[in-house]
């Protein structure tokens, strides 16, 4: 065993016995971005850390069959964490998140981990280090007498409000607080559009150190928000008439401590890769589609007049546009694409959008110019002259155009590409058939 690897085992034992934490949960995820988890003693943890534990691949959505199902999920020593939320109790818990292999002890290439991994392996061997930082927008809802949650926000607010210290914003500095405790550094936090919808951001860093947060950040936001009686949902679009939740990923490469995308000596301060990478994002932003917006609601937010765009574009200022190069030149230089919804998962989200960018460098992808005017007040004839076309309606829509995508392909590698769309298919599917309430209200009565 290597020395470094011995040394982060021993610093993890050392911190559980000191600091009294009495289980670890071993995490991952499916291929939808469910956190799983196997809950042990921390008198198993040495063992653990040496050999991993065993897990039966057949019962994780998209893994394996029953008759490839024996699979180790080996823990990963830096990726230790104690739950702030645990502490004062007698069953302080931390988590470590893991690494899958098959029954043969290889990676597991149904590990949505491993895909982001190898993405960044990629942009390593480029001399390049790929950066994100997300903007995560929830809601939180009441529960009815039987503890369900039901559609009545926590509140009536709006934009940046700023109430009398209220039950919903006493969750949201509380999770900011929490998740600053364990180095997450969030940004800023604040109310969103909607009534009950609120915004946290995450500090800028490396996309597998990012990713790897979000699995517990969402984790803190539903279990802090239950501790004060609410429930948190990530559901891109809950209530019809009010905006939906995003997850804006702003992005950079950097390359030897400088930011490759930014440029002083053009108009808009970007340099040819930056002008490259969004070429390649606006590009491939029809077969990334089904990915960054993977639920059947996610496209009920993607529809004009709630803010989130539909149409692809890119702009300086302009927030009807796919991508937007927000203000901050030097090391802040930055893409910020804002299809993106918090109800996907995030190994997957990075992977295609670098794998898009870098594929727009690789193959020298210009971006048109920038669209300033708010693209959701233009006629359709409008939008064809300028250019501009739109994301996908719906997510059968997504999911066909993705089916024909090589890159797709390359990136997710065929076992999740082949499972993602299986899964994500029969979700169309079954949503195909659904008789909504729209149209019992609109046609029962009229035909």
């Amino acid at each position: 065993m290597p020395k470094d690897e011995s040394e982060a085992r021993e610093t993890v034992l050392k911190e559980v016995e000191e600091k009294g934490v009495k289980f670890i949960e071993m995490q991952f995820s499916d291929i939808l971005g469910t956190v799983k988890s196997v809950a042990i003693p921390s008198s198993k943890l040495e063992r653990a850390l040496a050999e991993g534990i065993f897990i039966d691949g057949s019962s994780i959505l998209g893994y394996a069959t029953i008759d490839e199902s024996d699979m180790r999920a080996q823990p990963i020593p830096s990726s230790f964490q104690i739950y702030p939320w645990t502490h004062g109790t007698n069953m302080k818990t931390a988590r470590l998140l893991c690494q899958i292999y098959d029954h043969c002890g290889n990676r597991f290439k149904g590990d949505p981990r491993w895909v982001l991994e190898k993405m960044v392996e990629k942009a390593n061997a480029k001399g390049l280090e790929y950066f994100v930082g997300p903007e995560f927008e929830f809601f939180l809802f009441n529960l009815d007498a039987n503890g369900e949650p039901i559609t009545k926000p926590s509140d009536a607010a709006g934009y940046f409000d700023l109430l009398e210290l209220d039950r919903g914003e006493e969750v949201r500095k509380e999770i900011t607080l929490k998740l600053d405790e364990i180095g997450f550094d969030t940004e800023a936090s604040h109310h969103e559009v909607a009534p009950g919808q609120h915004e946290i951001g995450m500090r800028y860093n490396k996309a597998l150190t990012v990713a790897d947060r979000i699995m517990t950040f969402k984790l803190a936001v539903k279990t802090i928000a239950k501790q004060h009686g609410f429930y948190a949902s990530f559901m891109p679009k809950p209530m019809f008439g009010c905006n939906g939740s995003g997850m804006h990923v702003h992005q950079s490469l950097a390359s030897e401590d400088k930011n490759l995308f930014d440029d002083p000596s053009d108009k808009f301060g970007l340099s040819k890769e930056a002008y490259y990478y969004l070429g390649g994002l606006l590009a491939h932003a029809p077969e990334m589609s089904a990915i960054l917006n993977s639920q059947v609601n996610s496209y009920k937010r993607l529809v004009p007049g709630y803010e989130a765009p539909c149409y692809i574009s890119w702009a300086n200022m302009n927030r009807s546009a796919l991508i937007r190069v927000p203000a901050g030149r030097g090391m802040k230089t930055r893409v910020e694409i804002r299809n993106p919804d918090p109800a996907g998962n995030p190994y997957l989200q990075f992977a295609v959008m670098l794998a898009a960018g870098l594929d727009g460098i690789e193959n020298k992808i210009e971006p048109p110019g920038p669209m300033e005017r708010d693209i959701f007040h233009m006629s359709p004839e409008e939008r064809i002259q300028n250019g501009i076309t739109s994301l996908p309606a719906n997510l059968g829509d997504a999911l066909e155009i993705m089916s024909k995508s090589d890159l797709m392909k390359e990136t997710l590698g065929s076992h999740i590409f082949c499972h993602y769309l299986k899964i994500k298919n029969d979700d169309w599917d079954s949503y195909r058939t659904y008789v909504t309430d729209w149209e019992i209200m609109n046609s029962l009565k009229r035909l």
